[in-house]
């Protein structure tokens, strides 16, 4: 896979094709932690001379102009990030793009209106996202991939485009995929992996590939209940996908057959309702009550999960224990997180929530080895998946 660094772009018009999909409130960016990743790569290419083009998506408007997925937000705060004007073009490949692009002189930089406003970004018809492909790479001379949220998507801009133009992979995308083989190729053992979030089936092709790779697998978060349950525990109202239960016997019988250790919670944060001012309290894990929902692991369970994590050379971890976003439901997130950065491990947080849990919960970082931008991606690459976006960039 080649860099920027074997791309003559001076004077050339660069199209980068980046991760700029940030949470918006009100029009305002709540966590820019995917706008400060992609500056290494666009600050190189304008310090070398180039004529920057940045294209991204926000959000899913399903190929419809809304104004609420609009990146105009974008582009001011890149602008106060870069420290430089942001021309930003309010369609894609349209008359207002076309001008930005011919406007712009060397080590200028101009961004694109959300790429997903284009029908033919997503479509699954090859001819339909061609078009729109030979429209996008009409704008400029060579193209870099650094979008690496978005390289697990056949799309245009991440998949048809390369096969068009000159390419490279941007620095982002080259850190993340050298880190990714640390977690796959060149592990240092032990090897923990933590997994979170809601649902064991967003997670079912990791933990079928990493039962052979892991030496533990913690598990926290919405999707713990469903082992609960498979373990024949009470899980009263929280979450519980029923029809992944014999799937994950399947996981805890293999797990003990291979050796792989699983680590479940042996205390949880049990509420009346899924608001942060419900009455709650820390039960066992073995005994939920019926009118109550899991919320959160609860405190032994940091403190098991820590300890299981202390002696690990490598941790991996994808998924909140908890509803972070609700103080009272944070402090297993909040122990997984500092359990990562006491491990003294290469640690990769996954993306996603977990990122935004580490930035929301006032953690620095840099404690951690490496913050991936790509939750979905992470996930599909150890799940051993081809992705679409990065074998573009291979040939």
């Amino acid at each position: 896979m080649r860099t920027i660094d074997d791309l003559d772009v001076a004077g050339r018009k660069v199209l980068v094709r980046a991760d700029l999909n940030v949470p918006l409130q009100d029009g305002r960016i709540t966590d820019d932690g995917r706008i400060r990743a992609s500056l290494p790569t666009i600050e190189t290419l304008l310090a070398r001379g180039a004529k920057v083009i940045v294209c991204a998506h926000l959000g899913r408007p399903k190929g419809e102009v809304r104004p609420e997925f609009s990146l105009a937000p974008v582009a001011g705060r890149l602008g106060e990030l870069l420290g430089v004007r942001v021309v930003f073009a309010d369609d894609v490949v349209g008359a207002s793009a076309h001008a930005a692009v011919g406007g712009l002189g060397d080590g200028d930089v101009a961004l694109l209106e959300n790429l997903r406003f284009e029908p033919g970004e997503t479509s699954k018809d090859d001819a339909e996202r061609g078009a729109f492909a030979d429209r996008l790479a009409a704008l400029a001379d060579v193209y870099v991939g650094d979008g690496f949220g978005a390289v697990h998507r056949k799309h245009a801009s991440v998949y048809d485009v390369p096969e068009r133009l000159p390419h490279a992979a941007g620095d982002l995308i080259a850190t993340e995929v050298s880190v990714l083989e640390k977690l796959t190729e060149r592990v240092e053992r032990p090897y923990a992996v933590v997994l979170g979030g809601s649902k064991v089936s967003d997670k079912l092709g990791v933990i079928d590939n990493l039962l052979g790779k892991a030496d533990r697998i913690l598990i926290g978060g919405g999707m713990v209940f469903t082992f609960l349950k498979a373990q024949g525990h009470e899980v009263g109202k929280s979450l519980l996908e029923e029809d992944q239960l014999d799937t994950v016997r399947e996981y805890l019988r293999r797990a003990e057959e291979t050796g792989v250790e699983f680590v479940l919670p042996v205390d949880v944060v049990a509420a009346t309702a899924f608001a942060a001012d419900a009455d709650h309290d820390v039960v066992a894990a073995d005994a939920i009550p019926a009118d109550r929902l899991g919320l959160d692991i609860g405190p032994e369970s940091g403190k098991l999960f820590a300890a299981r994590l202390a002696g690990a050379k490598t941790v991996f971890w994808n998924g909140p224990m908890g509803v972070f976003e609700m103080e009272p439901y944070a402090h297993g997130t909040r122990a997984v997180a500092q359990g990562l950065i006491d491990s003294g491990a290469f640690t990769v947080v996954g993306g996603g929530d977990s990122a935004a849990a580490v930035r929301q919960l006032g953690f620095d970082e840099a404690a951690f080895s490496h913050i991936s931008t790509g939750g979905g991606a992470s996930l599909e690459y150890l799940e051993g998946k081809t992705l679409p976006g990065l074998q573009a960039l291979e040939d």
